[in-house]
């Protein structure tokens, strides 16, 4: 599944240790592939123990960084997005697979250790789930009016007029989505690429597209318009991966009709497929008008099941986290096959 950190020969070695060093090599290798599953593993526990939400100093640092890189070189063309999306990202990169694999040369535990670190900035549930448990708890108690504040602040959209069970619904589809991007897609990519990067790059080109993206989308600005694509490029294999899981854990016939008849629909953003396959996994309808600046805003229906209460945002969490330990368990027989 990936590499570890290795050395070249030096061209002074000794012929006859050649031998040594490709079985030497052979069985770090086997390691890191191993070390992935226990890396996650730790990234998430420690999450639990010491939480770091989303508006932490290392996601406000790269905020400014690329505020910066905007203004030095934003002229209003999309060759000039590229640019700096390259040099927004591929330093950070760089830098994130130099000291894995100068860890790696040390000990493999060291550079199990930069995983680990790396992968705690980078995702998790925390992330945004204080909001999701905060919503629901008001809710519990029929404080809608705090749950109307508390999701006005994690969307920054106004939610005023909205009634429990708009507040409910519109959570839920913050959720899904949010997990895609702090988890999900996080640990898709962490698999794949080697060391480190994968998570580094991810979490760099949401923020990019956050910032950039979406001024493209909204304003049809030519300086977001890379920054856009690329997330489309990084998050076409994982939602659809964690489309099919969320059938898997869930409800699989709902969830894959929902998907093939309804994903198309939703033109809101760009995760119709995730939506509508988590709405029919829990039997819920998400998607449906919200009443909202005085006037009623209609969307198309995801889902086929109930009504959304209150009491299914719990659903929702158990869907998550049932996912989050298939996607694990997953991980941890690739790891092992490729150990043998």
């Amino acid at each position: 599944m990936r590499s570890g950190p290795t050395t070249a020969n030096p061209v002074w070695l000794d012929v006859g240790a050649a031998p040594v060093l490709s079985w030497c090599r052979h069985r770090l290798i086997r390691t890191t592939n191993h070390m992935t599953f226990f890396s996650i593993l730790a990234a998430l526990a420690l999450e639990q123990v010491w939480p770091l939400g989303w508006r932490n100093p290392v996601f406000r640092l790269f905020g400014r960084y690329a505020n910066a890189l905007q203004r030095a070189l934003n002229a209003g063309e999309y060759r000039h997005g590229i640019l700096a999306w390259l040099i927004a990202i591929v330093p950070f990169v760089a830098f994130s697979l130099a000291v894995y694999y100068a860890a790696g040369t040390l000990t493999v535990v060291l550079a199990w250790v930069v995983n680990v670190v790396v992968l705690y900035l980078t995702m998790g549930f925390r992330h945004f789930s204080h909001a999701f448990t905060a919503i629901n708890e008001a809710l519990e108690v029929g404080d809608v009016p705090e749950a109307r504040r508390l999701l006005e602040e994690w969307i920054r959209q106004s939610c005023s007029e909205m009634t429990a069970e708009e507040i409910s619904r519109l959570a839920i589809e913050q959720g899904v989505i949010d997990s895609f991007r702090h988890v999900f897609a996080v640990l898709f990519w962490f698999a794949i690429l080697p060391g480190p990067s994968g998570a580094v790059i991810y979490r760099m080109a949401t923020l990019l597209d956050k910032r950039w993206g979406r001024r493209f989308r909204n304003f049809n600005e030519p300086f977001g318009g890379f920054a856009s694509q690329m997330q489309l490029v990084l998050d076409w294999l994982p939602q659809r991966l964690t489309a099919i899981s969320f059938a898997i854990v869930g409800n699989f016939e709902d969830a894959m009709f929902c998907w093939r008849s309804q994903a198309a629909t939703w033109v809101q953003d760009r995760y119709g497929i995730l939506l509508a396959s988590a709405a029919g996994a829990l039997g819920i309808r998400l998607g449906e008008s919200l009443h909202r600046d005085h006037t009623v805003v209609f969307r198309p229906e995801l889902g086929i099941g109930d009504t959304v209460e209150p009491q299914y945002l719990q659903s929702a969490v158990g869907l998550l986290w049932r996912t989050v330990v298939f996607w694990m368990l997953i991980i941890m027989m690739i790891s092992a096959a490729l150990m043998l």
